[in-house]
């Protein structure tokens, strides 16, 4: 029973309005909390919800409670119940809070004034905000996380087309007089001032004896809380994914659904507290309404990772700590291999004792803030908001020397080491004895080795993945360490696929893979792994990705190796490598580490007999179109073709790990990522024609050019439908072309006159077109000459495949029903590749400087407004190249140090590769332009510079970690 007495106050009754977010009942439910201490004491709540009216009048039966049923945000979308559709989620944001904005103020304002509200209460929504100061009414946030830190990622995933809903929703959160923050929060810095509050938690109305009986489960059952927020995703629950002696209560079963005996539908209208207060644990999805229950009843949690919704994190660092929880790899949920967690939770001591009052705190906190007793309230601003950035130990290996950040993409500043000042660091390493190999003066390799002698003494961190690590390794046996950079594409590009010249730059930021090979007896695993199998049984590799969280992806993943084969003990198709791994996405990111053995098993005949320990670190940041996935499998298959003996040369290792990616992840990259990864050099432009992959040469970077990166802020993936539509539509251009040589030669033998040397010629041409392997084997002139006028803009799948029967690309597949660009595709690399070979001869040449870079930067732009016209462009980066431009106009002629600029890669956003001269001249320019685009967009530019060498020249560290 609420004690009303203690909050009643005989003064005027108040008015609080309570806006409700729209995602899920989690939110739903602690304001029921909130609001129910107020009505006890004797005010007016209004409800303003999208959730049904019964959420809140079945616990809350007083006249004094209205709810108003009004959306006004929609929260994250779920395309499931464990994965946020991130695209969506910012459609139906825009949809419900952004077009219709003016009127939803409008009509929010003069509602609040016309029932003569004290105080507007949001949890969390942005414009309920806004609307309280347009009515004067004062407005307080109550939330463990806010929308504008929740959305950042998924503008950076799906693109910047929804960029000012951000600043829009920081703005709006602005408007309220200070947050009232829940435990288990992230990072909110919208709000100024921040009071802290305990867990709200809803009290528990039936005893342990009670829900018992009322289900009829014996005391000598186990009892398991499946609760999914209702969300069942259509999955099969079967009688053998408990153990003997376990039932489990399904929360928001229907009452048609049909379950195994072992399982029990309370009904809908059961009451979840009770049922969760009852049981031994709970297995479910992390949210705030979840994490609370089982820190407050003392309930272990047995979750699954929820893809791309980033308070997740927070909250379970939160579980973690208190020895609540314990994660189930979604592999093991779906294939009902729950025995080992459930087992495992039983043997947990939650021991969460801090107050659980936090409804009665926050309704005593809003009372005295609607009644003007601003000064009762404790404030905490400055010094102690910038140490909340960093919260609950959320620190996260992200790039070398920053170890402890949030996630990159809510970084409000770059970190020294993005500007290249850690090169001056000692790189001596004294915990490991090097066996074999050298660091070659790299600093980042220094800081990874002294990031690996400390796992050793991180099995009791806070932090998953590094626990997750120190229990790999054997630290008595010998390591191998291979790196492996990322790559600037300064010429080339998407050119690669059709043969093209490019040019290449390794940048310094690099991928660091750790492997160790033991056999089964010896081999240290994860307790899930050895509740699967007989220990000693079979080889399992065991993989751990350092800064996974950030990206909210699961930091672990594990395999038995036989996996790779089939019932007759021959290797897995790729194919279905590529199903095995796309399962469970927060876990697909294991496809670029684990691929790259079953490549060297189908390929070379690799036997893997022994366990394998891998352990991942990148500093090549995702998404930015600088090849963080090339490095990743490079790095990976170095590492592992050391540890086993394999001597691979660097332009094979290229051409194995581009099937990784083509074949196993399903990306159509071309192979000139991997080549400059493998084989690249430090300062020098790797000069390779892709047909398939010939290295020409190395190109010296003469001493007064410099090229730079500025990331746009703009995820570039080569897997998106931009690309792969331009791939497939250069390809159809290809196979065209090839036909109408093939009709002209025909016509041309039919004709039967004699040929003279002229014909002679352009006989031996149509020859060579007929059979076009590569359009950048086509020239310029022969292309304007003969086919530029009898390519078609585009074409529809199926009227192509019905004329010309395929493409001739096995990495990419042709959609009947879409219509594909095939003119400008085409184009592009036959005059990419003209332009590329002259951009190797200018830095070859001698002679005036200035006219040199002028010259450099005019391809440049050429190459940029060519990417655009293939559909490969993007407001980002075509903002950065025009900042550029800006620039290059509004210099003299003695102080111009920035000649031209380019998107990169495989385009659609990513980063521009910028000419400039070398110097502290160039620098200040290149962080003006840097700060205007901040100032344009709100994204702060990563810069590359600087360059370090391939994996090839690297080679490889055997290791041993000193005695003591």
């Amino acid at each position: 029973m609420v004690s009303s007495d203690s909050m009643r106050d005989q003064r005027q009754e108040l008015v609080v309005v309570y806006y409700v977010t729209g995602h899920g009942f989690g939110h739903a439910t602690r304001v029921v909390e909130v609001a129910r201490h107020l009505v006890a004491a004797g005010h007016v709540v209004y409800i303003v919800s999208g959730a049904p009216d019964f959420v809140f009048k079945r616990e809350i039966p007083s006249p004094k409670l209205h709810v108003r049923k009004v959306l006004l945000d929609c929260g994250a979308v779920q395309s499931d119940a464990l994965t946020v559709d991130r695209q969506a989620s910012l459609e139906q944001y825009s949809e419900t809070a952004v077009l219709p904005r003016a009127s939803i103020l409008e009509t929010e304002s003069r509602w609040l004034r016309s029932i003569n509200a004290n105080l507007v209460v949001s949890d969390i929504v942005p414009v309920a905000c806004r609307a309280a100061t347009e009515a004067d009414i004062p407005s307080i946030c109550v939330s463990n996380f806010s929308w504008d830190f929740i959305y950042a990622d998924y503008v950076t995933a799906a693109g910047h087309a929804h960029q000012s809903i951000i600043w829009q929703i920081a703005e709006d959160y602005s408007q309220a007089l200070f947050l009232v923050r829940l435990p288990g929060y992230c990072p909110m810095p919208a709000f100024r001032d921040v009071v802290d509050v305990p867990l709200v938690v809803r009290e528990v109305r039936k005893s342990r004896e009670q829900v018992r009986k009322e289900f009829g489960i014996p005391d000598d059952k186990k009892i398991v809380v499946f609760n999914f927020g209702g969300q069942l995703a259509n999955w099969s629950l079967k009688e053998e994914f408990l153990p003997a002696g376990w039932v489990c209560l399904v929360c928001g079963a229907s009452p048609d659904q049909s379950l195994p005996p072992n399982f029990i539908g309370p009904g809908r209208d059961a009451y979840t507290p009770d049922l969760i207060a009852a049981s031994d644990c709970m297995l479910g999805k992390i949210g705030y309404g979840t994490v609370s229950e089982a820190l407050g009843y003392k309930v272990p949690f047995v979750f699954i990772r929820r893809d791309y919704f980033n308070e997740e994190p927070f909250l379970r660092n939160m579980l973690e700590s208190y020895r609540c929880g314990v994660e189930m790899i979604r592999r093991d949920f779906l294939s009902g291999q729950w025995e080992p967690y459930l087992q495992r939770a039983l043997q947990m001591k939650p021991c969460y004792d801090l107050p659980l009052n936090g409804g009665e705190t926050v309704a005593r906190i809003l009372e005295g803030a609607a009644r003007g007793d601003i000064a009762a309230v404790r404030k905490v601003i400055g010094a102690r908001r910038l140490r909340d950035a960093i919260v609950f130990g959320y620190q996260i290996q992200r790039v070398p020397g920053r170890e402890v950040t949030i996630p990159d993409w809510y970084t409000q500043s770059q970190s020294e080491s993005q500007l290249g000042l850690l090169n001056g660091l000692n790189p001596e390493v004294e915990e490991f004895e090097i066996l074999h190999g050298d660091l070659q003066g790299l600093s980042d390799t220094a800081l990874f080795l002294k990031s690996l002698a400390r796992l050793k003494d991180d099995v009791n961190s806070p932090l998953r993945e590094r626990v997750a690590a120190a229990g790999i390794f054997s630290w008595e046996e010998e390591i191998f360490v291979a790196r492996a950079p990322g790559r600037l594409d300064v010429m080339g590009g998407i050119a690669d696929y059709s043969g093209s010249l490019v040019l290449q730059m390794p940048i310094r930021e690099a991928c660091h893979v750790a492997v160790q090979r033991n056999s089964s007896a010896k081999q240290r695993v994860w307790k899930h792994i050895s509740a699967r199998q007989v220990p000693g049984c079979k080889p399992v590799m065991q993989i751990v990705s350092l800064g996974s969280e950030a990206s909210n992806r699961a930091p672990t993943f594990d395999m038995d190796l036989s996996d790779f084969f089939d019932a007759q003990g021959e290797p897995i198709s790729y194919e279905e490598a590529r199903r095995y791994f796309s399962n469970d996405s927060s876990q697909s990111w294991a496809a670029y580490v684990a691929g790259t053995i079953l490549v060297l098993i189908r390929e070379l005949g690799f036997k893997c007999e022994d366990c394998i320990s891998i352990l991942v670190s990148s500093a090549v940041p995702e998404g930015k179109g600088v090849s963080s996935s090339a490095a990743v499998e490079v790095a990976s298959m170095s590492a592992i073709a050391a540890a086993y003996g394999l001597e691979i040369e660097p332009r094979q290792l290229a051409i194995l790990c581009q099937k990784v990616e083509n074949l196993i992840v399903g990306a159509p990259c071309g192979v000139m990522d991997q080549m400059t990864s493998a084989c690249g050099e430090a300062y020098k432009l790797l000069a390779m024609v892709c047909q398939p992959a010939e290295v020409k040469e190395h190109v010296n970077i003469p001493t007064d050019v410099k090229f730079w990166g500025l990331d746009s802020g703009i995820k570039h993936s080569v897997g998106g439908a931009d690309y792969g539509s331009v791939r497939v539509g250069a390809f159809m251009g290809r196979q065209m072309i090839a036909q109408l040589a093939a009709e002209k030669l025909s016509e041309k033998q039919d004709n039967g006159n004699g040929f003279d040397e002229v014909d002679e010629v352009e006989t031996e041409q149509l020859l060579d077109e007929k059979n076009l392997s590569y359009l950048c084997n086509l020239t310029t002139e022969r292309y304007e000459a003969s086919y530029a006028n009898m390519l078609p803009e585009t074409i529809e799948g199926k009227k192509f495949l019905d004329k010309y029967g395929s493409h001739k690309d096995s990495v990419t597949t042709i959609l009947p029903q879409v219509s594909y660009p095939v003119k400008s595709p085409t184009a592009h690399p036959i005059y990419e590749n003209s332009r590329v070979e002259a951009f190797a001869l200018l830095l070859e040449a001698a002679g005036d400087t200035t006219k040199q870079l002028y010259l450099l930067g005019q391809l440049m732009y050429q190459a940029h407004l060519s990417y655009t016209k293939c559909g490969l462009g993007s407001t980002g980066t075509d903002r950065l190249v025009a900042l550029v431009k800006h620039m290059q106009r509004h210099s003299t002629s003695e102080n111009t140090c920035l000649f031209g600029a380019k998107i990169s890669g495989g385009g659609c956003g990513g980063t521009v590769c910028v000419v400039s001269t070398p110097g502290v001249d160039a620098t200040k320019q290149i962080l003006e332009v840097q700060q205007r685009y901040k100032e344009a967009t709100g994204h702060l530019p990563f810069i590359f510079e600087g360059s370090s060498p391939g994996a090839g020249k690297f080679g490889h560290l055997r290791i041993i970690r000193k005695s003591i």
